[in-house]
């Protein structure tokens, strides 16, 4: 019989048994999703705080506060959240009370893998409806992704492209700029997007384990292979995999990645038997690959394997007119999620962080913004509140015509954004006393009293 592939979301599951919990765990994981687990009402209701769930699988009877409760709570604060009761003790009356709550699924147990999997995938695809029709009327997106700007345009006209084809796509750009956004767009705009989207990077799992990771391992075949195991590609099998900083890839694995897309098979370790896969290539990396490639450290010919299509992220920094539309993103997100009336930042504030150089990208801009919505307590936002690197950014002049003073406070700028406003690893980089970096960036501020 054959199972209906998925793809990768965040389940939250709650029992307080935790055999239940651990079998939910692995059966949800093994298809690609990322499982969280929670023995009480009460942590749960933190874990929802605290984490983005698409899915609630939660136990009806459990002491202190019951499933029931949970589903409520969820039902008026988290109204995007899927959710799947269910209980050791089946009943009319039960299944009644937890739709009315605002359970989509009941599930009996004990329950098997396949029935288990049945119901997730009926309230994912009633979620992943529901979320495309909110998409066709987001403002300033495409793809999921905000941006109005000339180079994202040209990103967003590549996603389109490269969805309609099967080609392998490398994605390039600095950290924080967004490439598994892009990889996401590409695979669920096209033809497999009902089908596994599974994300590696190639940096997280040690070396040790990648290979073993990636194709799999049959039971014995080393210290620990207690059990047979599907690896990412045969997970992806149908779908796409989603390489993650390849360019940290050792020459080793670049061998047997090359391997998988010339022959479009796997062995598993431990096994000598070749598996087929059917599993596109996006690829991602931060680093210069042609200066890889140059100094002998990644492989010519699986660069042009992945380099089919290439797309390059701009940084956050090229593309100054869409950060107020991300900020008004993250605001909206960020006041919803914490329940909050949604803050505004003054002239001065948007303005210093569109001029500020972004070493982190996106992902800076939305730690900074969920901060300040945490944070700050008033309505309006100014210069002020804002993290000390971006109190001193100034509008300067370009070119030869700069005077010594203001390259000198450019660079302190920028080095001590690039340490997220840690003075004393600036002033160690910039080979001067704590002290004294104090007293130039009170001087840089004295010298912009309107920024």
């Amino acid at each position: 019989m054959s199972q209906k592939k998925t793809y990768q979301y965040n389940v939250l599951a709650v029992d307080d048994n935790v055999n239940a919990l651990e079998i939910i765990k692995r059966n949800l994981e093994g298809v690609g999703h990322k499982v969280i687990t929670c023995d009480s009402v009460q942590r749960a209701v933190e874990a929802l705080s605290g984490n983005k769930i698409d899915l609630v699988i939660t136990d009806l009877k459990m002491p202190k506060h019951s499933g029931l409760e949970l589903v409520q709570h969820i039902s008026e604060n988290f109204p995007d959240i899927g959710v799947i009761m269910v209980t050791g003790y089946p009943s009319i009356e039960g299944a009644v009370a937890a739709i009315k709550k605002g359970a989509e699924e009941f599930l009996a147990k004990p329950f098997t893998h396949e029935e288990l999997l049945s119901a997730v995938q009926s309230v994912l695809d009633r979620l992943t409806v529901q979320r495309n029709a909110r998409a066709t009327v987001e403002p300033d997106t495409t793809h999921g992704m905000v941006g109005r700007s000339e180079p994202m345009q040209q990103v967003f006209q590549l996603i389109t492209k490269a969805a309609t084809m099967t080609a392998n796509v490398l994605i390039s750009g600095e950290s924080g700029t967004g490439k598994e956004l892009v990889a996401r767009a590409i695979h669920y705009a096209g033809e497999r997007s009902s089908a596994p989207f599974v994300p590696v990077n190639c940096t997280a799992i040690p070396e040790g384990l990648l290979e073993s990771e990636l194709f799999g391992h049959e039971k014995g075949a080393f210290t620990g292979a207690h059990a047979s195991r599907a690896g990412f590609f045969q997970v992806a099998d149908g779908g796409t995999i989603f390489l993650d900083e390849i360019g940290d890839a050792s020459q080793s694995m670049q061998a047997k990645l090359l391997r998988v897309m010339q022959d479009k098979e796997i062995i598993k370790i431990g096994s000598s038997q070749a598996i087929k896969v059917d599993a596109r290539i996006l690829a991602a990396t931060n680093k210069d690959l042609n200066v890889l490639m140059n100094k002998n450290h990644f492989r010519e010919d699986l660069y042009y394997r992945i380099n089919v299509i290439d797309i390059h992220i701009p940084p956050l920094r090229e593309r100054g007119e869409d950060v107020p539309l991300l900020v008004h993103c993250f605001i909206s997100d960020y006041s919803k999620e914490m329940g909050r009336r949604p803050i505004s930042l003054s002239d001065r504030a948007m303005q210093a962080l569109i001029d500020y150089a972004w070493p982190g990208n996106i992902r800076e801009l939305e730690n900074i913004i969920q901060k300040l919505v945490l944070k700050v307590d008033k309505d309006i936002v100014d210069i002020a509140d804002l993290p000390e690197p971006m109190r001193f950014i100034i509008n300067h002049e370009k070119g030869l015509h700069r005077s010594l003073a203001l390259m000198e406070s450019e660079h302190i700028t920028h080095v001590l954004a690039s340490v997220g406003g840690n003075k004393t690893q600036a002033a160690r980089i910039l080979k001067i006393a704590r002290k004294t970096l104090r007293e130039k960036l009170r001087k840089i501020e004295q010298s912009n009293p309107h920024r």
